[in-house]
């Protein structure tokens, strides 16, 4: 490759910035362990906390819904503030990590 001089200052430069966003982004993700996401249903009868990477961290009843004889309901309305809960989840990943494209998939890469 005679006359080919190569641009190492231009290499550093980019795995600069890489590091950086990569810095960037273990901080996002260390904040979203962090971030409190609730889930609800039944008018919050049944309130689900998690955090923004969808790790339950609890779990509230009114007892007004709890009916031994009717076991199901509960069921479904705990179903359903899990689901509310990570779809708000959802919503905060993707407006904290999106900015990030495709390089949460690198894992150790940079």
């Amino acid at each position: 490759m005679a006359g080919f001089k190569g641009n190492n200052g231009g290499m550093q430069n980019l795995m600069r910035q890489a590091q950086k966003m990569q810095e960037e982004m273990e901080q996002t993700a260390a904040l979203l362990d962090d971030w409190e996401v609730v889930g609800t249903a039944a008018n919050e009868a049944v309130v689900v906390y998690m955090n923004a990477k969808k790790i339950i961290n609890g779990i509230e009843l009114d007892e007004s819904i709890v009916d031994p004889e009717d076991v199901e309901l509960l069921e479904d309305l705990i179903m359903a503030a899990i689901n509310d809960g990570y779809a708000k989840a959802d919503k905060v990943y993707e407006e904290k990590m999106g900015k990030f494209g495709n390089m949460g998939g690198l894992g150790g890469m940079l």
